[in-house]
């Protein structure tokens, strides 16, 4: 036997085998699919949807099934688009939106919808004009919160039938023309001008208030000091004709003599030099006083 015809026997009578070995690892090969954690595979068959194959090592039929589509599910950020809208008192805004969104079915994804980004950004922009327009230009400044958020259920309940998920949908920003600007600034300065007239009258009023309760208080107290030195009076006179009805008259010519004295020495605790011209029977009743005050002493 010629040693050189060898391999060729050798190939030609395991050639099955070897073909058959061959034919089970590409059949393995086929058959195994590992799928990444961010990413889902449509397996189709025949041109129709097997399968949805997720995260790990998944099987296939070789030769039958394939995978049509490899689809992120990765959070996924449109671009920041601007749209104008028309408030219900017709003023023209620039809006700007932000939208984040996710794919959870991607079996609805690649078989209803063609181009993701442009549908969604398409329905926004929509929903934007569409809630803009039931609102006037105050209420979308003040309420921005709650249209950000009725905005962003709208757009959930839109494109949840192509298997997606909106995780964000925001209002950046609501612009206007220059015109609209100069407008809104001069009401707003206006509105300041009314506030600090209304704040300064106030200011007035509440001073005049506090003046005229320092005025009642004033002649509050000054009426209860009447009212303490009338009730003085009326028991020094009391006492003084109590001490005239036991004494006789000698208790009240004594009583003025005490007070023309009294009303003498005020007079020369005055400063300066001063002339005081006193009638002659002024000064008889002087000395019957200190006659008295010393006999009474």
């Amino acid at each position: 036997m010629d040693p050189t015809d060898f391999p060729s026997d050798f190939f030609g009578g395991n050639a099955v085998y070897l073909a058959f070995a061959a034919f089970i690892i590409l059949c393995i090969f086929l058959g195994v699919r590992i799928v990444p954690q961010s990413e889902k595979h449509v397996v189709e068959r025949f041109g129709r949807l097997r399968a949805v194959l997720g995260p790990g090592i998944n099987f296939v039929v070789p030769f039958l099934d394939r995978v049509a589509h490899k689809i992120s599910i990765l959070e996924r950020q449109l671009p920041t688009a601007q749209q104008d809208a028309i408030t219900t008192d017709n003023v023209l805004v620039k809006v700007e939106t932000s939208v984040f969104y996710r794919i959870t079915e991607p079996e609805k994804t690649v078989y209803r919808i063609r181009d993701v980004d442009a549908a969604i950004a398409t329905t926004v922009a929509g929903i934007v004009r569409s809630e803009i327009g039931k609102m006037e230009l105050d209420q979308v400044q003040s309420n921005r919160t709650a249209l950000t958020a009725n905005i962003r259920e709208q757009v959930r309940a839109m494109v949840d039938d192509w298997g997606i998920e909106v995780t964000r949908a925001e209002l950046l920003d609501v612009n206007l023309d220059e015109a609209t600007r100069a407008a809104m600034l001069q009401q707003l300065n206006a509105e300041r001008a009314r506030r600090a007239q209304v704040t300064e009258a106030e200011g007035n009023k509440r001073a005049v208030e506090l003046n005229a309760d320092a005025q009642l208080y004033a002649a509050e107290q000054e009426s209860k000091a009447r009212r303490v030195l009338a009730d003085a009076e009326a028991y020094a006179t009391s006492v003084i004709a109590v001490a005239i009805k036991e004494s006789g008259i000698e208790a009240a010519q004594y009583q003025v003599a005490l007070k023309q004295v009294e009303a003498l020495t005020k007079v020369g605790e005055g400063q300066g030099k001063q002339m005081i011209i006193v009638p002659a029977q002024a000064l008889e009743a002087f000395g019957d006083a200190f006659k008295m005050l010393k006999g009474r002493g």
